[in-house]
């Protein structure tokens, strides 16, 4: 196994120094920073393989604490943009990781499974101060090798983010297939199993609505010539099913002009008693006349 050296920023203690115990575990070099400045001032980030971090980017004009602008390589693996358009008080959370580095040495994908499945169990446990979570606003990236073992742990950690947050019931929601169904679309189809390739996986959860984007690095594809598969000449086709359920699944669905990026939207059902007719209205079958 390769020694990997693996970047953590993050502004839980406890977080840290289990990820720095359980990842040193494994046999790497675990390098941990709760320091805003520290991290953004560091000029040796294209010598980690795999970059952790919470930090937030509120607006494209904010300078580096050298007061200098922030750097693309830094934007592009440290910070998460953040935009929230609400008058309400907001907690603001965000989660990234970037392996874009990782494959500089030969890929192994027990070892980065292993890194993964850690980093987002612990993460889980430590991520909520259940007094705000109906005023968190939450964005998290993923930037992996085109691996399904690795989408596998992603998927999971997305769905447990969204039933921690309430916002919607994953299991009476079908969104553990609209996911998997994108996922597996980008890695097979788009890039073509290729981990050499990069899949980018972003999640923006809110009280109101839940927002998935997943882009891949293939060629793309137009939507629109894909085989409708409810068409009797179409029946014994497979292609097109996984599409068709993601458009049924979501409420929204759309796609870049290239086709290698998909946006999807889910949001909360109504509330059971604000779907209930009040007697005498029109909609009322047994309202009397």
């Amino acid at each position: 196994m390769q020694k990997r050296r693996i970047l953590i920023i993050d502004n839980n203690d406890d977080l840290r120094v289990i990820l720095e115990r359980a990842l040193g575990g494994l046999g790497h070099e675990a390098v941990v920073t709760g320091d805003r400045d520290e991290a953004l001032n560091r000029d040796d980030l294209d010598q980690f393989d795999l970059i952790i971090s919470d930090l937030t980017e509120e607006g494209e004009t904010n300078p580096a604490p050298n007061g200098k602008p922030i750097g693309e390589m830094h934007r592009r693996h440290l910070l998460t943009p953040i935009v929230v358009n609400s008058g309400e008080p907001v907690i603001v959370k965000a989660f990234k990781m970037v392996a874009a580095n990782y494959l500089r040495l030969p890929y192994n994908r027990d070892e980065l499974r292993e890194i993964v499945k850690q980093t987002l169990s612990y993460k889980l446990r430590y991520v909520d101060d259940p007094s705000v979570l109906s005023h968190t606003h939450e964005k998290i990236e993923f930037e992996l090798p085109s691996d399904l073992t690795l989408m596998n742990d992603v998927l999971q950690y997305l769905l447990e983010r969204v039933a921690k947050l309430g916002l919607i019931a994953p299991e009476r929601s079908n969104l553990f297939i609209a996911l998997d169904e994108a996922f597996v679309n980008a890695v097979k189809h788009g890039n073509k199993n290729d981990p050499a390739k990069l899949i980018r996986v972003g999640a923006e959860l809110s009280p109101k609505e839940a927002c998935f984007t997943v882009e891949d690095e293939g060629e793309g594809f137009d939507v629109e010539t894909i085989p409708d598969p409810r068409d009797p000449a179409n029946l014994f086709k497979s292609s097109g099913r996984g599409v068709l359920l993601m458009y049924n699944i979501m409420d929204e669905v759309e796609y870049n002009a290239q086709g290698n990026r998909v946006k999807m939207v889910k949001r909360p059902e109504p509330a059971v008693e604000n779907q209930l007719v009040e007697p005498g209205t029109p909609n009322d079958k047994h309202a009397g006349s």
